[in-house]
C-alpha cells in the first residue's frame, strides 16, 4: 500500500504524474489510479488504495470539482482526517472542503520549484510521519542566458520517470530514452540533444519549458516506464516549450518477452510519429509568419505546406517555393529532392502540358542530381532520388537500392517506407509493396505521409483482387487529394465489379483532372505485362462496348 493516494480528473494527469513523480523523489510511495492493476475491480481497488494510505492529496480543478469519485474520495479522506489539497485553477472548492486550508497553485504545470510545494511535502510529511524531504527544485539549477535555437526543429529527450515502484526498473526507463534519442538521430532533418545532457535533469523536478530554455531547443519529449509482472507500459508525450502546448501523446502497452526489442519498437514508433508531428508544426508556425525576407528553410516550410491539399494549384505553388529556396541556399538538398517530386508529379499526374513533359524531366533530372550531390546521406533524398530513377530513367534496379539503403539509415521514417512501397509495386513485387505501405501508414496514423500511404495501398489491393478494399481505400484518400489516379483506380475496380455507370463516372473524373489519357498511366506504371493487361482488362470492362474512348 502506497503512502499517499492522489486523486485527480484526468484532464489535470499531467499535474497528477509531476507530483507523484516529486514525491516519490522525496521518498513517499504513491498510488494514482493510473496505477490500477488490469484484473482489479476499480472501486473495491480504489476504496483500498484510499484506506490505507497515510496521506491523500487532492487535485482541485475545475473538472475535478464537478467529478462524483473526486469528490467522494475527497470527502473520505476528509473524514479520516488525512487531507491534503492544492488549487491548480481559480475554481472555488465545494463545501465543505472550502473550510479546509488549500494550497494555491494557481497556473502549475507540475515544476518542481512551485513556491507552495514546500508547504504541500510537510503536510504529507506530517500526515505520514516522516521527516520532510523536499524535492530539489528546477531553481537549483545555475542560471544561464537562453541557448539560441538552432536552424532546424529542435529537440530533447528528458529522462522516463520510472512508475513500477523498483529501482532495479531504472535501467529500462534510462534504456528507453536512449532508444528514442538514436532513432530520433536518424532524422537528419532534427536537431536532437545527446542522452548525456538529458540525464542532468534526473532526479530533479523540472518544467518542459525550463529543460527547453537550458538546452536551447524547442520541442521536449517526457515520458514514463511502468513495469508490472511481465508487461510494461510507456506513456510519452511531447510539448512545443515556447507555445507551451502539448502537441502529442501517446501510449504504449506489451509483454518483456524481449527487453530491446520492446525498446527498439516502441523508439521507432515514437521517433516515427514525432517527426511528421515536429514538421507540421514547423510548418504551421512558416505559414503564420508575414511574408518578407524568407530564408531558404521557411520557403521549404511554406512549399510543404502548399502540398497539403494536394492540387495542381499547391503543386505549382510548392515548386516555386522549393525553386526560391534553392536559389537562396544552393546546397539545400532536401529542397532539391522535394523539387526534383513536383516535377515528377506533374508528369505523373498529367498536370502538364505535352510540350512541357521534356521540360519537366530535364528539371526533375537536374534536381535529383543536385540534391544527391548535397544531401546523400538523407534518406528522403535517397528515397525522393529513387521515384527519379524509377519514373524518368527507368532504372527500377538503381531505384530498389536507393530505397534500401534509406530504409537502413532511418527504418522509423514513415515517408521511407511510402517511397519504397512505390518502388516495389514498380518491380512487380506486389505483396511487398501493401507491406510498405501499411508500415508507413502505422508510422504516421494521422499524417499527411500515412494518407498517401494509405491512398497509394489501393493500387496493390486492385491487383490482389481485393476490389471494395481498393474503392474503400480510394475515396478516402480523395478526401485530401485531387489527384486523377484514385480515380483510375475506382474505374478499374468497379470495371471488374460490373458496374458500369460507377465506373464511367469514375472515369469522366479521371479526365476532368489529366491530360494524359488512363492508358497511357497504366503503361508507365505497370510493372509486368501480367499486371498492364489487368489493368487495361478492368478499364475496357468500365468503359464498355458502348463507350467511345
Amino acid at each position: 500500500m502506497a503512502d499517499v493516494f492522489i486523486s485527480y480528473a484526468h484532464t489535470t494527469s499531467k499535474q497528477a504524474q509531476a507530483a507523484a513523480a516529486a514525491l516519490r523523489t522525496a521518498g513517499y510511495s504513491v498510488w494514482l489510479d493510473d496505477d490500477l492493476a488490469v484484473h482489479r475491480e476499480f472501486t473495491s481497488a480504489i476504496e483500498e488504495q484510499l484506506a490505507a494510505a497515510k496521506a491523500a492529496l487532492v487535485i482541485w480543478s475545475a473538472d475535478a470539482a464537478r467529478s462524483a469519485w473526486v469528490l467522494s474520495e475527497a470527502n473520505r479522506a476528509r473524514e479520516d482526517r488525512k487531507l491534503v489539497q492544492l488549487v491548480i485553477d481559480k475554481t472555488r472548492l465545494p463545501m465543505p472542503f472550502d473550510q479546509v486550508q488549500c494550497a494555491d497553485f494557481s497556473g502549475w504545470m507540475g515544476e518542481g520549484d512551485h513556491p507552495n510545494w514546500r508547504k504541500v511535502v510537510a503536510s504529507i510529511a506530517e500526515l505520514a510521519g516522516k521527516t520532510e524531504t523536499a524535492p530539489q527544485p528546477a531553481a537549483s539549477f545555475p542560471a544561464a542566458a537562453p541557448l539560441a535555437l538552432p536552424d532546424k526543429p529542435s529537440i530533447a529527450v528528458l529522462p522516463f520517470a520510472n512508475l513500477s515502484n523498483d529501482p532495479e526498473q531504472e535501467y529500462f526507463a534510462e534504456g528507453m530514452v536512449e532508444e528514442i534519442v538514436q532513432a530520433l538521430t536518424r532524422f537528419k532533418d532534427l536537431f536532437v540533444i545527446g542522452s548525456g545532457s538529458t540525464f542532468a535533469f534526473k532526479s530533479r523536478s523540472v518544467s518542459p519549458q525550463e529543460a527547453a530554455r537550458i538546452l536551447g531547443v524547442r520541442y521536449v519529449l517526457e515520458g514514463s516506464v511502468r513495469k508490472a509482472g511481465n508487461r510494461v507500459r510507456i506513456t510519452a508525450s511531447l510539448t512545443d516549450a515556447t507555445a507551451g502546448a502539448q502537441i502529442w501523446t501517446n501510449r504504449f502497452e506489451d509483454t518483456l518477452d524481449d527487453v530491446f526489442a520492446l525498446q527498439d519498437r516502441v523508439a521507432l514508433a515514437t521517433a516515427g510519429a514525432i517527426e511528421p508531428t515536429v514538421s507540421a508544426a514547423e510548418m504551421a508556425r512558416a505559414v503564420r509568419r508575414p511574408t518578407g525576407d524568407l530564408g531558404s528553410y521557411d520557403l521549404y516550410l511554406r512549399g510543404i505546406a502548399a502540398l497539403r491539399d494536394q492540387t495542381k494549384e499547391g503543386w505549382s505553388q510548392a515548386q516555386a517555393c522549393f525553386e526560391r529556396a534553392v536559389r537562396l541556399d544552393p546546397e539545400y538538398g532536401v529542397a532539391w529532392s522535394m523539387l526534383s517530386a513536383a516535377h515528377l508529379v506533374a508528369l505523373q499526374f498529367g498536370w502538364s502540358g505535352p510540350d512541357d513533359a521534356a521540360l519537366h524531366v530535364e528539371l526533375a533530372r537536374h534536381a535529383r542530381r543536385e540534391a544527391l550531390r548535397t544531401a546523400a546521406d538523407n534518406e528522403f533524398v535517397l528515397s525522393t532520388a529513387a521515384l527519379g530513377l524509377m519514373d524518368v530513367d527507368m532504372d527500377l534496379e538503381g531505384a530498389v537500392d536507393l530505397v534500401e539503403r534509406a530504409i537502413a539509415m532511418n527504418p522509423g521514417s514513415a515517408a521511407v517506407w511510402m517511397y519504397s512501397g512505390m518502388v516495389r509495386l514498380r518491380t512487380g513485387e506486389i505483396d511487398l509493396a501493401a507491406e510498405h505501405y501499411e508500415r508507413a501508414t502505422r508510422l504516421d496514423p494521422i499524417g499527411r505521409v500515412g494518407q498517401h500511404a494509405s491512398g497509394f495501398l489501393a493500387g496493390p489491393r486492385f491487383l490482389q483482387g481485393r476490389y471494395e478494399e481498393a474503392i474503400m481505400l480510394c475515396k478516402r484518400y480523395l478526401q485530401s487529394t485531387d489527384s486523377p489516379i484514385p480515380y483510375a483506380i475506382l474505374a478499374a475496380c468497379y470495371g471488374r465489379l460490373g458496374d458500369r455507370i460507377a465506373a464511367q463516372t469514375a472515369l469522366a473524373s479521371y479526365r476532368d483532372r489529366s491530360s494524359q489519357t488512363v492508358e497511357g498511366y497504366i503503361r508507365v506504371v505497370s510493372p509486368t505485362a501480367a499486371h498492364q493487361q489487368a489493368w487495361l482488362d478492368a478499364i475496357a470492362a468500365a468503359r464498355g462496348p458502348d463507350s467511345a474512348g
